[in-house]
C-alpha cells in the first residue's frame, strides 16, 4: 500500500444504510447497492460498511453478509468493513466469513477492525453472551484473527478455510488515541473517525505515525480520516439538505433514536442551543455547501492532517441528492493538491 499524493489521493466511501422514514431496510439496502455502483463509476476506491447493531436508522448489522451483496452488484471497487467490532465475534468466524468473500471477490476486499461494540452495553451482552470485556482483548484478538488468515496456520489443528492464506488487507480503527499505538505496533493502516469523534484526530495521527513500525503487510505509515461531506449546486440547499443528518444526530443525543427524515427549511426550535454547540463540536469534520465551500473545507483539512486517503459519508435523505453529493465531491476532490 503505497502513499499517494495531490490529485491522485484516493477517495473513498462509507455507508451505513441509512433506514428512512416511511422506508424498510430492504429499501435501504437497494440504495446503498445503487450508491455503490455511482461512485464505483465516479472512480472511488473503496465502499466501507459499518456494523452497528439496535439501532432503527441503520442496516448494516449483518455487516459481513451485507458486504457480499454490495461486492456481488458492482465489479471493481474494493468493498470492505469500517468497521466489524471485533469484541462481538470470534475471530475465526470473522475469518471464515472475509475469507469468503475474498474468495467470491479476489483482491477486493478489505477488513476493518474496531474496538467498540457499535450499540448500547445491554445489546452487546446479547451479541458477546459469554464473552463480556469492553474490547480489553482487541490486540490478542486480531493477532488471533491475523493467525487464521495466514498460510503458517496450515499445519494448526483450527484452521479458517476458507481464509487461510489469502491476502486481505486489515485495518485498524479508531476514534481516539488507543488504537493508534495498536495500529503502530503491528504495522496496520490505519482510519479515524473523524466524522463522529473528532476531538482526538490529529493527536492519533502523531502517535501513529511516530510509533509506526514496518511490518510485511505495510512498510510506512498509511492513514485514512472520515468526514461528512454534503454537496449540492449551492450552499443554501447543502445546508438545507444537512438539516436530516442534524435530526438523527439531535436523536442520538437525546436517546431518541429515529430513521432518518426530510430536511427541514430551519432547525430553530427542533434543537436548543446547547444541543446545537455539541453536534457541531462532534460534527466540526464536516464539509457542508456548494462545491467552492466543500473544496474550500477539505483542503484546509488535507493541509492539516496530510491524510493518505479521504473516506466521506453522506447523510441526505433524498436518494438523488445524494448520489448528486457524491458527484460533486469527486469533481471537487479531482481539484485539490
Amino acid at each position: 500500500m503505497s502513499k499517494q499524493h495531490g490529485s491522485i489521493r484516493p477517495l473513498s466511501v462509507l455507508d451505513l444504510a441509512p433506514v428512512l422514514e416511511g422506508k424498510t431496510p430492504t429499501d435501504a439496502f437497494h440504495n446503498s447497492l445503487r450508491l455503490a455502483k455511482h461512485v464505483e463509476q465516479l472512480g472511488f476506491n473503496r465502499f466501507w460498511m459499518a456494523e452497528h447493531h439496535n439501532m432503527v436508522s441503520v442496516a448494516s448489522s449483518a455487516t459481513a453478509v451485507l458486504l457480499g451483496y454490495i461486492a456481488g452488484g458492482t465489479s471493481t471497487i474494493r468493498v470492505g468493513s469500517g468497521g466489524i467490532m471485533l469484541p462481538n465475534h470470534a475471530p475465526l468466524v470473522v475469518a471464515e466469513q472475509f475469507g469468503t468473500l475474498a474468495s467470491l471477490y479476489p483482491d477486493r476486499i478489505d477488513l476493518g477492525l474496531g474496538r467498540a461494540p457499535g450499540t448500547d452495553q445491554v445489546t452487546a451482552r446479547a451479541l458477546r453472551r459469554d464473552s463480556l470485556g469492553a474490547g480489553n482483548d482487541f490486540p490478542e484478538q486480531v493477532a488471533e484473527l491475523q493467525m487464521y488468515l495466514s498460510y503458517d496456520n496450515h499445519t494448526s489443528a483450527v484452521r479458517a478455510i476458507p481464509g487461510e492464506g489469502l491476502d486481505i488487507p486489515i485495518w485498524i480503527l479508531g476514534s481516539s488515541t488507543d488504537s493508534a499505538y495498536l495500529a503502530a505496533a503491528m504495522g496496520l493502516p490505519y482510519a479515524f473517525a473523524s466524522h463522529f469523534a473528532p476531538a482526538q484526530l490529529h493527536a492519533a495521527l502523531k502517535i501513529y505515525r511516530q510509533h509506526f513500525k514496518p511490518s510485511e503487510f505495510l512498510q510506512a505509515p498509511y492513514t485514512m480520516a472520515c468526514v461528512n461531506v454534503i454537496a449540492a449546486d449551492t450552499d443554501v440547499e447543502a445546508n438545507r439538505l444537512a438539516t436530516s443528518f442534524y435530526q438523527l444526530f439531535l436523536g442520538i443525543i437525546r436517546g431518541r433514536l429515529r430513521r432518518m427524515g426530510p430536511p427541514v427549511d430551519s432547525m430553530d426550535g427542533l434543537w436548543t442551543e446547547y444541543e446545537a454547540a455539541h453536534a457541531k463540536q462532534m460534527l466540526s469534520c464536516s464539509f457542508i455547501g456548494g462545491p467552492a465551500t466543500v473544496q474550500q473545507g477539505l483542503q484546509a483539512f488535507l493541509d492539516e492532517t496530510q491524510v493518505d486517503e479521504v473516506m466521506s459519508t453522506a447523510h441526505i435523505y433524498d436518494q438523488d441528492a445524494r448520489l448528486h453529493s457524491y458527484t460533486l465531491l469527486r469533481k471537487v476532490f479531482n481539484e485539490l493538491t
